[in-house]
């Protein structure tokens, strides 16, 4: 057993939004590792499924309902954690709920329990972890971002105006954190599109079942990327190419992505199925029926990121490239050998 492994056995971890997609998961991505593993979520036969699951291969579980738009919800959740497993030493917020309509076809209940959900539930989540992290001194927390949080979409305004809000929020709290030298960690984790069944039961106001951007990754890919980020204690991690040339050509390009998102991105959330009338979704109520890690898109998805990859490795990365640098370097020295003896004949003449 590796120190890692034989540190995660008294892991207590927490996870919200652990029902299904990426955060069922990172719990079993836990659970598997020997974590005692408490699961928030508003959809308890979906949190017992995942109980059994982590049970079946070695962990422990404890299944807590919890609305994490309700602080208080939040706070009692923690400590029925605490008293099953002992202290919460990784927190992963990861809850979330979006509509995918334009913002002139929304209402002003709507966008404030998406962000209430996808923002609040962070900061709510965030503040319950470190009243127990910050007296111990230990603990980590890791916020489950998105490329959104760098550059929105249409079609999905308060899912993208809380994913931004919540880089910025984490930006303060890590600063605060290193004023105080604590050793509490928080990272962040940004994704591409994920291949979860929240397109399957999100609200939607677009004439068309909602389909996530291409490229589109497994949510295991996610899971080892938050799992990595609670161990490493890294600042930022990137997963996904298409996360990566989204930062940078936002720093670089941003008008121009404005102009080609206002049709690419439309296009690219509607799936082939048309829906007949609105879909409420799970906005404000959880749904009925299948819950599970993965959505509908198994054929179109990845099952690697080069970036997460480089990060995790980067003194392979770095040895690679100063070895490709120097192959590039004798190449262009060679090339340029002949001409400098060309040169050095004609001076011998001239001579």
């Amino acid at each position: 057993m590796t120190g890692e492994e034989a540190a995660s056995v008294s892991e207590t971890v927490v996870v919200t939004g652990a029902s299904a997609g990426v955060g069922r998961a990172v719990a079993l991505a836990f659970g598997r590792e020997g974590a005692s593993v408490g699961l928030l979520a508003r959809h308890e036969a979906a949190l017992q499924e995942v109980v059994e699951e982590i049970e079946a291969a070695g962990g422990r579980a404890i299944a807590v309902v919890t609305d994490v738009a309700d602080a208080e919800q939040v706070e009692e959740a923690a400590e029925r954690v605490e008293r099953a497993f002992g202290p919460i030493t990784v927190w992963v917020n990861n809850a979330m709920a979006t509509v995918f309509s334009p913002l002139a076809n929304m209402n002003a209940r709507e966008f404030e329990r998406a962000t209430d959900v996808t923002y609040l539930g962070v900061v709510y989540g965030t503040m319950s972890a470190l009243r127990r992290m910050r007296p111990r001194d230990a603990g980590m927390v890791v916020q489950v971002g998105s490329a959104l949080a760098y550059r929105s979409i249409p079609l999905q305004s308060a899912y993208c105006g809380a994913k931004h809000a919540i880089r910025g929020f984490t930006d303060a709290v890590r600063c605060e954190l290193l004023h105080d030298e604590s050793n509490v960690g928080i990272s962040s984790v940004h994704l591409p599109a994920i291949n979860t069944p929240q397109f399957q039961w999100a609200r939607a106001r677009i004439g068309h079942h909602p389909r996530p951007l291409d490229p589109i990754y497994d949510p295991e890919v996610a899971a080892d990327a938050v799992l990595w980020a609670a161990r490493h204690r890294w600042r930022e991690v990137i997963v996904g190419n298409s996360t990566l040339m989204t930062v940078t050509g936002n720093k670089v390009a941003p008008g121009l992505l404005d102009h080609y998102l206002a049709h690419a991105a439309y296009e690219g959330q509607h799936g082939h199925q048309r829906l007949e009338s609105e879909r409420s979704g799970n906005l404000f109520e959880p749904v009925a029926g299948y819950h599970a890690v993965r959505g509908p898109f198994d054929a179109d998805s990845k099952q690697w990121s080069l970036p997460f990859w480089a990060t995790t490795y980067p003194a392979t990365v770095l040895g690679g490239g100063l070895l490709l640098a120097g192959i590039a370097g004798a190449i262009a020295d060679h090339l340029r050998r002949p001409k400098r003896r060309r040169r050095k004949r004609r001076r011998r003449e001239l001579f």
